[in-house]
């Protein structure tokens, strides 16, 4: 009867651990819940959940090694989500980037078929966007989560920031027929270098900045 209350107890507290430590990767990388956002929440809720799903019932691995386990794929975890955060390059190789598949009026058939986006697909998602004319699109991205952007000609506010971490969106400084010298420029006349700014978008044919806090 003490083998199986042992058993009970143990089964018990490392699905407690789990619970906890789903929790605090939620809470501590910005999320509301586990709805995955890039690959890197994917990898995070499932590896979480095999672990969590392989260890409960598996009387030969030990609670101790059960918490070894979790810090590890916590520390991955947010070592990813900093990288990711801080690198463009990291960011692009991990949790890819929106593909540009429409560019003024004209679409990038070869892009679009490496993605297996049909023609009835992207008609119908240009449809939904209320596309009536292609030559009237300026861009159209379509997105990590399946999702197209449009930009329309005459836009003066592009969708797509600038500026996300410090780092410079090359293509959005495109979709506004802008370099990135100019968008220094612009940051100088405000105080601001690239690496000061959390985001910076541009809004109304304006350079609109929010930077990380000074003090």
């Amino acid at each position: 009867m003490a083998l199986f209350q042992d058993l009970y107890f143990v089964t018990a507290m490392k699905l407690l651990l789990g619970f906890i430590v789903f929790v605090v990767q939620i809470k501590l990388t910005g999320k509301g819940n586990l709805a995955p956002a890039t690959i890197v929440d994917q990898m995070q809720n499932y590896v979480l959940g095999g672990i969590i799903g392989g260890v409960i019932y598996n009387t030969d691995v030990s609670i101790l090694q059960f918490v070894n386990v979790l810090l590890i794929w916590t520390l991955i975890v947010f070592s990813s989500k900093y990288l990711t955060n801080h690198n463009r390059w990291l960011k692009r190789a991990i949790d890819g980037e929106p593909l540009l598949v429409v560019s003024h009026g004209n679409i990038r058939v070869e892009t679009a078929t490496q993605v297996g986006l049909s023609a009835n697909d992207l008609a119908y998602r240009l449809r939904t966007a209320g596309v009536k004319d292609l030559r009237d699109v300026r861009q159209a991205y379509l997105e990590q989560n399946g999702q197209l952007n449009v930009i329309f000609k005459g836009d003066e506010t592009i969708k797509y920031p600038l500026i996300l971490d410090g780092q410079i969106d090359p293509a959005a400084l495109d979709a506004i027929d802008r370099d990135e010298d100019w968008l220094k420029a612009r940051l100088a006349e405000q105080g601001y270098k690239p690496e000061d700014v959390y985001m910076a978008s541009f809004l109304g044919g304006k350079v609109v900045i929010a930077p990380y806090d000074r003090d």
